[in-house]
């Protein structure tokens, strides 16, 4: 659409919050695998495939309940088990039946699991049915 903001070539920024960035940074690079880019007196910056997170530092915030970012992955169950060999927890919600990964199949057949940064912002993995 010629009159649009945000034309189809645009990559998409994500952004969160961290207190800590040395942590954040080593979490998200060395347990998660994202590249990193850079770093100034404001964010840090990781990219992921076409897309860039920028992580920024701030004294407090408070952590939301949903899942705040998330990847598509195809092997979910070996991304869970590396996850859990770098100490990262899946977590667990009442009512949802996982399985011993952590890892909860919807009813159309994507495969989920989450897990939190170390500022609790809640993560997600995703695998698609094929």
């Amino acid at each position: 659409m010629a009159d649009s903001v945000i034309d189809a070539s645009a990559r998409q920024l994500s952004f969160l919050a961290t207190r800590d960035r040395d942590r954040c940074r080593n979490f998200y690079v060395d347990v998660l695998g994202l590249s990193f880019i850079s770093e100034d007196g404001f964010a840090l910056v990781l990219g992921c495939g076409e897309c860039q997170l920028r992580v920024v530092s701030v004294e407090e915030f408070t952590a939301q309940p949903f899942t705040v970012l998330g990847w598509e992955v195809s092997d979910i169950g070996a991304r869970a088990a590396r996850l859990a060999q770098h100490g990262v927890e899946m977590m667990r919600f009442p009512g949802m039946e996982l399985d011993a990964a952590g890892v909860w199949q919807a009813p159309g057949g994507a495969r989920v699991c989450w897990f939190k940064d170390p500022d609790d912002n809640l993560l997600s993995l995703t695998q698609h049915p094929k």
